[in-house]
């Protein structure tokens, strides 16, 4: 379920490689990587299952739809299998949502023509409960495959009731990304349990040696 992020941008082409690593090691979902490190992280992931992802309009959703898909079509040709694109915050607000729309309906379809995945960041610290509605429902009609909570760089991160809020109005054939303060096994489980399919982590290692030292202690209480 995890989605390893490496698109802090601080982090050192050392540390994009040992978080590559890492992935493979741990068999995570995907890794995603800023897109300038689209081509080390699909090298070093080549004869893994790992997926390679990466990142469009982040982290505000502010280039115009004829950059993002520049964008993601370079990342595409370049080896990326999922991208993680932040919606236009301000046209959604700005309730042009037809705007909207016709970027995520661009977006999809190239991405589907290559065989990878959108997940759209919606960015919830900015918006009201009906805009997430209303982006849920965009989402819906354009065919998106994953809508996402956060980008972890706005003042706040998403909520429970954020979960439970886009789970309910998203079709289940369109799963839900919590990203951003998922940092400890009990908050992945929590968002697990809120109906999340997948999760976007940074702490992805002590997530899942907690995880397996949980498992080993259930088994060895039943034995």
């Amino acid at each position: 379920m995890i989605d390893h992020s490496l698109v802090s941008p601080e982090l050192t082409e050392e540390e994009v490689v040992d978080g590559c690593e890492l992935a493979r090691r741990y068999g995570v979902a995907s890794v995603s990587v800023r897109p300038s490190d689209i081509d080390l992280a699909v090298r070093l992931l080549s004869t893994s299952d790992v997926r390679v992802g990466s990142i469009s309009g982040f982290p505000h959703g502010s280039p115009t739809t004829a950059a993002k898909l520049y964008e993601t079509r370079d990342l595409l040709r370049r080896g990326a299998k999922e991208i993680d694109m932040v919606l236009n915050i301000g046209k959604l607000r700005s309730r042009a949502f037809q705007y909207v729309e016709m970027e995520l309906l661009q977006m999809a379809e190239a991405c589907h023509q290559q065989g990878a995945l959108l997940k759209v960041i919606f960015e919830n610290a900015y918006l009201t409960d009906e805009l997430k509605i209303v982006a849920c429902r965009i989402c819906e009609r354009t065919g998106v495959d994953f809508a996402q909570t956060s980008t972890g760089f706005a003042p706040t991160d998403y909520t429970l009731q954020d979960l439970r809020l886009m789970r309910v109005h998203l079709p289940e054939h369109i799963g839900v990304k919590a990203a951003g303060v998922v940092r400890s096994l009990d908050l992945a489980l929590e968002a697990y349990q809120a109906g999340c399919a997948r999760l976007g982590a940074t702490a992805t290692a002590s997530i899942l040696d907690e995880w397996k030292a949980r498992l080993a202690a259930g088994q060895a209480a039943v034995s």
